[in-house]
């Protein structure tokens, strides 16, 4: 009797696993709400955000207002590095009081060698502060810096997956990554022209889609 009882406690213990109850987190997607048009979204990040490489109407910033029905604020600043758009956030949210905060920062840290653990302590800061106002936060991975970037072949730094994770919220994946690999898609090694620009705002909106902060028409 008692094996009978073990074997089915066992086999409830696993099914509960399998479906990733009683962990938070486990299995699931994070939690996000659509983003109705006409709300306020503030992108947060560097050149990549403010469109070097291209004109300022073909910014991914501008492109996703047009796309989304959202009005989008365009807070990049060319050159900045994590720790002064974290600087900055505050005020950004303050004055904007966004319902979601696209966060593509990194970039300028990789470049400049600074340290990664200082680049993951602010990335979580700024995740954090923009959720505590009340903001649903999508995070834009970046690609890192190796070998294989030298060569042409890029992929995102893992330090945007583990944030992500540990932050609980979404994930754009591959976005920049895919467009700086290509020469057809770039202004110069670190900046994408307006074509570029096109295709990463078309993979940043499939991702919205995907994880229900943009309701698919």
């Amino acid at each position: 009797m008692k094996t009978t009882i073990d074997r089915r406690a066992l086999l409830g213990a696993l099914v509960l696993l399998a479906a990733g109850a009683g962990l938070p987190g486990c299995g699931r997607k994070p939690a996000t709400q659509p983003v109705p048009a006409g709300a306020t979204v503030l992108a947060l990040g560097d050149s990549l955000t403010s469109g070097v490489g291209a004109s300022a109407d073909t910014a991914y910033p501008t492109l996703l207002a047009a796309r989304t029905g959202w009005n989008v604020i365009n807070a990049g600043v060319s050159g900045n590095t994590s720790a002064q758009a974290l600087e900055r956030l505050p005020a950004l949210l303050q004055e904007h009081r966004p319902a979601l905060v696209i966060v593509s920062i990194g970039g300028n840290d990789f470049l400049r060698r600074l340290p990664l653990e200082t680049t993951r302590t602010n990335l979580r800061r700024i995740g954090e502060q923009a959720r505590a106002s009340g903001a649903q936060v999508l995070l834009v991975a970046v690609p890192g810096l190796s070998l294989m970037a030298a060569a042409g072949h890029l992929s995102d730094h893992e330090v945007y997956a583990e944030t992500a994770k540990a932050l609980k919220i979404p994930l754009h994946a591959d976005g920049w990554s895919t467009v700086l690999a290509d020469a057809r898609l770039r202004a110069d090694s670190v900046h994408a022209n307006a074509a570029g620009y096109a295709r990463f705002t078309d993979g940043l909106v499939q991702t919205l889609q995907s994880t229900g902060l943009l309701s698919k028409k």
